[in-house]
């Protein structure tokens, strides 16, 4: 399954494949070949990474990406996508979506401090537990933050939420009445790994 808002990038990555198809087709010069064929690896590669396959959800509060955890403290952690990852994010719980807010920013490394100055969507829900606070970060190659989400949707633990287009990165602000059950370095799966629970 191809991940929604991935349609425009995929196809205008076919364009070169197909204009230097058809010029080979007409010159047969084998070097036009050659770059026709690297052309066609960039569509067939956009197809993998903007894949969004189906996940089983599992019980307690689940991780909303795919990737490594690069920082945990008491009730809040950050996972690092690489550009291998799938970049569709999940709701880490069932809740009503208060705010969604953008806000521009760079382009820098999604691992390092920097992040905090790039291009970021902020959700904000709310549930019988309290606000949780999620932030979507785009990094080097991100360059758009597709939402799926609006005020005043009720979600469902688990359910699609947005895209970020290539590496990236997520931040979730969990109430106190959560235990994290996460530690740095573990590689989680959006919907499928356990990251918490609550107390």
């Amino acid at each position: 399954m191809i991940a929604k808002g991935a349609a425009k990038p995929i196809l205008l990555l076919w364009i070169p494949s197909a204009i230097a198809l058809a010029y080979y087709l007409f010159s047969s010069e084998p070097i036009v070949l050659w770059f026709a064929l690297i052309f066609l690896s960039l569509p067939l590669f956009s197809l993998t990474f903007f894949r969004d396959p189906e996940r089983e959800i599992v019980s307690g509060i689940v991780s909303p990406a795919d990737g490594t955890v690069v920082d945990v403290t008491d009730s809040s952690f950050d996972i690092f996508m690489s550009v291998t990852n799938v970049h569709v994010n999940r709701s880490p719980e069932s809740g009503e979506i208060v705010s969604v807010k953008h806000k521009p920013g760079g382009h820098r490394p999604a691992y390092s401090e920097d992040h905090l100055r790039n291009e970021q969507l902020e959700i904000i829900m709310e549930n019988m537990y309290g606000r949780i606070r999620l932030v979507q970060f785009a990094g080097i190659f991100a360059r758009r933050i597709v939402p799926y989400i609006s005020p005043g949707d009720r979600l469902t633990k688990g359910q699609r939420i947005g895209l970020i287009r290539f590496g990236s990165r997520v931040k979730v602000e969990l109430p106190p009445t959560a235990k994290l059950t996460i530690g740095l370095g573990d590689k989680v799966r959006a919907g499928e790994s356990k990251v918490g629970e609550w107390r």
